[in-house]
């Protein structure tokens, strides 16, 4: 079969698709309901939307959800085949792979969406983002249920990797690159490889937050921590052993001068955080 026409095949199986969903009256309202949510959303989180129009033509997240929602209804009735064409032309379309298995729900944004891929039996709650690269797959182990499960509120960065079974709570977040293979405990952000989950101190996560450059960093939180206890360590040594001050002074210069240059980056950090001029 020619290029040309495979994809007539895959339209006219988009088309009929979407006629028979039309046909069932629950399946209509139930439809125009996510559909409406999933255009909110990028409404409401991408500052780059313009208006309605530019949401409808210009966003490839929210064409790939839209025949997904296709290709799911034709897997709910057993359909031979046909949810599979619409989820590889899905994926010719948009660059974004969603197995017609998937269950997604209401708000739903893909912001860019360029190499996202979510996994069979994924499982994704209402007003979830990810960004582009993101895998919600499996590990090649399991079987059954062998994809992650989002509830709702949940923020996934670019690049981040969730893989295996594994179940990511109300309103957590996670960092862009990070490798998620344990659950993740409800509002709460995940960072690193493999993501370690760190409580936001002071303010519980509610809408999804696209501020990706003030994320909790532990290693550096714990380095920090454990410098000053180093400190105060050479400190209360040379105040035992007198003798020794010369020598642990010399070693304390040394080292504050090798740390320097480690600190250097996350003190650059902070004070382009704070606003303030360097120096």
């Amino acid at each position: 079969m020619s290029f040309s026409k495979k994809t007539a095949f895959f339209l006219i199986t988009a088309g009929g698709s979407s006629a028979l969903m039309l046909s069932k009256k629950t399946g209509l309202g139930q439809t125009v309901k996510a559909v409406r949510s999933d255009i909110d959303a990028i409404r409401e989180r991408d500052p780059a939307a313009a208006n309605l129009l530019e949401a409808l033509t210009c966003y490839s997240g929210l064409h790939a959800i839209l025949l997904h929602r296709i290709a799911h209804f034709l897997y709910e009735h057993e359909l031979p085949l046909a949810p599979r064409l619409v989820s590889q032309l899905n994926r010719f379309l948009t660059g974004i792979e969603i197995h017609p298995a998937a269950r997604i729900g209401d708000g739903f944004f893909i912001d860019h969406g360029a190499g996202v891929v979510i996994g069979e039996t994924t499982e994704v709650g209402d007003n979830v983002t990810l960004y582009q690269g993101v895998t919600l797959g499996g590990t090649g182990k399991e079987t059954g249920k062998r994809h992650p499960t989002l509830m709702d509120g949940v923020t996934v960065g670019a690049g981040a990797k969730v893989l295996g079974a594994v179940k990511v709570g109300e309103n957590a977040k996670i960092g862009a690159g990070s490798v998620v293979i344990h659950d993740v405990p409800a509002n709460s952000t995940v960072v690193g490889n493999p993501g370690r989950p760190v409580r936001e101190r002071g303010r519980k996560v509610g809408a999804a937050d696209i501020d990706w450059t003030h994320l909790p960093d532990p290693v550096a939180d714990a380095m920090r921590s454990l410098v000053r206890r180093v400190v105060e360590l050479e400190n209360e040594f040379k105040q035992a052993f007198p003798e020794k001050k010369e020598e642990i002074d010399k070693a304390q210069q040394e080292g504050e001068q090798a740390l320097d240059k480690v600190f250097d980056y996350y003190q650059e950090r902070e004070i382009k955080k704070a606003g303030q001029p360097k120096g």
